[in-house]
């Protein structure tokens, strides 16, 4: 089995159960036009990611990592009319972008996106009361995982869903000592979810039109 077959049955997927929409297929283009990597989710990922938020029922969700809006408008789409959604962008340019898709989406009135440091906006957030988050996605700069996810726990309730992007890097992972800081930040944060006791957690593998990489999914207990 090779790259190209896992890709086709992604897309299989996608025709099936996840076909993007043109607000959605728009943001992958103003990726492009702004000049921004296509680092979005796959369309059955972010599938999986609203599945998830259905599942629990999420009412208020937070999302680090912003970049397009796109993993947002999948999120926000299962919100009931009261519900919420914040996420955190660094890039003032993804976070322009993304208001736009956003705006496109006609979701501005559920989505708030705001923009810093997300270990800056967090203790912020934790001062407003803004948690507990029914479900949070964590998709941001590789490093700090690990305390991105001791804020997701402060910020959860029991029975919150916690899931993080990108923790497999195509099995670098593996590889001890490693030279690329993305690569140790996953290493430190898959080390660490296996001695945490805060939640029932395993890592989903994912391949397809985004390579090899793998989700944690995460449930607080």
């Amino acid at each position: 089995m090779d790259k190209q077959l896992f890709e086709e049955v992604d897309k299989y997927i996608s025709r099936l159960l996840a076909n993007e929409d043109q607000v959605l297929k728009d943001v992958i283009t103003s990726l492009d036009q702004a000049g921004l990597p296509q680092f979005s989710v796959s369309p059955s990922q972010g599938k999986l990611l609203q599945v998830f938020a259905a599942m629990c029922g999420a009412k208020n969700i937070l999302e680090l990592g912003t970049l397009g809006g796109y993993s947002t408008i999948w999120l926000a789409r299962t919100l009931p009319d009261a519900g919420k959604l914040i996420t955190i962008e660094f890039d003032d340019r993804c976070a322009d972008v993304a208001e736009k898709n956003l705006a496109a989406a006609n979701l501005q009135s559920k989505v708030s996106v705001r923009r810093g440091k997300a270990l800056d906006v967090l203790p912020l957030l934790q001062n407003e009361n803004a948690g507990p988050f029914d479900l949070i996605f964590i998709d941001a700069d590789k490093p700090p995982y690990t305390e991105y996810f001791q804020w997701a726990l402060k910020l959860s309730r029991p029975g919150s869903i916690i899931i993080c992007d990108n923790v497999i890097r195509e099995g670098m992972v593996l590889e001890e000592n490693h030279p690329d800081e993305k690569v140790r930040g996953v290493q430190r944060f898959n080390n660490f979810l296996s001695a945490c006791t805060e939640v029932n957690a395993t890592i989903l593998p994912t391949v397809g039109m985004k390579e090899f990489d793998g989700m944690a999914i995460c449930v607080k207990i």
